[in-house]
């Protein structure tokens, strides 16, 4: 996307670093991967001290049910010390995250802990890190453990966890966004540095746009989701949370390989645009931007516009209604069969229903109703839409969207799980189905505070 970001701080005045970091660096902390990689080339701080520093931002937050499981500190420490003592020297080349802590989404795999999908049924901790996991940890990152989610990745609002509900960062009566919730909320609240989660309706995305962050959803398949708990298998993606677009980049270059043990896994094509041509912006023409009565929301998106306009960008109105019924088609036709599939085959190992939490059983319990008949006529329907899309796309070089019009209290979630989900994914449940990828840029904000987010 090409808007403009201030960069943003990440910040904590509750715990800062000790051994010599002055009061003020303790006070204003940034954990995006410029300010780590300066205070460790200056020797203003060390791994070690990052990670107690984390550690204790942690035990501040513990009413946020953020964390499901965390590795033992010292057991970090110890991989921090080995960082010391093997990279004396820091080469941003070879060890692009040293010492940068992060936190995974707990349907993805980590050497050591359970992988719950927030379920409490499920148990046992996984013998292998997933391949994402194993390749941020060579470039120097620091896992620090596995963090909260709308259970088995069903949801855009972080409310459908049996571990508890994971709160917004910065207004606690707001949710996080789903379903990464806890991935979101552990990078902005400064527990960590970034975070990964996965995207499959807008998991990475909103989530992102509710808590002030930078949120990558890449093509589907450049990032290995082997090891990651699917939910439909073949839309998922691997998602990455960041403080800034530039963090995100390096994220990407990190995350990205082929992977010849993952049978959705594919290589990278990188299609470059000559620079110098005016850059052409799909949006919302006024008769379809819907914006459910949030009138603060959607002149935010219009201000975001302008911005978008002062850059040098030429806005066009695109025909968004194809789009639109893509999207319909993952909550509102036989793809929840294989969501369906995903739990049907958890129930299988021996896990009991009771541990299903009672909205996520509600919005999947209708994919029996779909014949195989069914999923191949949407399957064509699917086809058809995305040739009228590709009408869109010569016009155009990448699309500004709302990431969500509205953002919405706990309460209100609470009280229609259904309406409210669906609202959240107008402007993203497209993607993975027609193929593309996406990204949350914080753009304003609320006079609440909260974010907006444009994508």
């Amino acid at each position: 996307m090409a808007i403009r970001t201030n960069r943003i701080g990440i910040t904590s005045t509750r715990a800062g670093i000790s051994n010599g970091v002055t009061d003020r660096a303790q006070a204003d902390f940034r954990l995006d991967l410029v300010s780590l990689s300066e205070l460790y080339r200056s020797g203003a701080a060390k791994p070690t001290e990052v990670v107690r520093l984390t550690y204790r931002r942690i035990a501040a937050d513990a009413s946020n049910p953020i964390w499901i499981s965390l590795r033992p500190q010292d057991e970090v420490l110890e991989d921090a010390r080995r960082l010391e003592l093997d990279h004396r020297r820091i080469d941003a080349a070879s060890i692009p995250l040293y010492g940068v802590p992060f936190a995974i989404k707990d349907n993805i795999d980590m050497r050591g802990l359970p992988t719950t999908a927030g379920c409490r049924g499920r148990i046992g901790a996984a013998d292998e890190d997933a391949p994402v996991v194993a390749r941020m940890r060579a470039a120097g990152a620091l896992p620090i453990g596995k963090t909260n989610l709308d259970q088995f990745a069903t949801g855009l609002t972080g409310t459908r966890s049996n571990l508890g509900i994971c709160r917004n960062a910065i207004d606690g009566n707001y949710i996080a966004g789903g379903s990464s919730s806890g991935s979101a909320v552990a990078v902005a609240a400064g527990h960590v540095g970034f975070a990964l989660g996965t995207d499959t309706a807008g998991s990475g995305r909103v989530p992102a746009a509710f808590n002030n962050l930078v949120g990558l959803k890449p093509t589907r398949g450049l990032i290995s989701a082997r090891g990651m708990l699917p939910a439909c298998r073949t839309l998922d993606c691997v998602a990455l949370f960041a403080v800034t677009a530039r963090d995100a980049h390096v994220l990407m270059n990190v995350a990205a390989a082929y992977d010849e043990c993952d049978p959705f896994s594919r290589r990278s094509r990188v299609q470059r645009r000559p620079g110098a041509v005016e850059l052409r912006v799909g949006v919302l023409a006024a008769p379809q931007a819907e914006f459910f009565g949030d009138r603060e929301a959607e002149e935010l998106y219009e201000r975001a516009l302008d911005r978008l306009r002062g850059l040098g960008a030429r806005i066009v109105e695109i025909d968004y209604s194809a789009f639109r019924e893509a999207g319909e088609l993952l909550y509102d036709g036989p793809w929840l069969a294989e969501r369906h599939a995903a739990i049907v085959a958890l129930l299988g190992a021996g896990l009991d229903g009771q541990d299903i939490h009672p909205v996520t059983r509600l919005a999947i319990e209708r994919a029996t109703d779909y014949s195989a008949a069914d999923v191949f006529e949407a399957y064509y329907r699917l086809r058809t839409l995305a040739r009228r899309t590709q009408r869109e796309w010569n016009r155009i070089d990448v699309m500004a969207l709302p990431t969500a019009a509205p953002i919405y209290t706990v309460k209100q979630v609470l009280s229609d799980p259904l309406e409210t989900n669906r609202r959240l994914g107008l402007y993203t449940n497209f993607t993975n189905l027609l193929d593309l990828c996406a990204i949350a840029i914080p753009a304003a904000r609320r006079e609440t505070g909260c974010p907006s987010a444009s994508r």
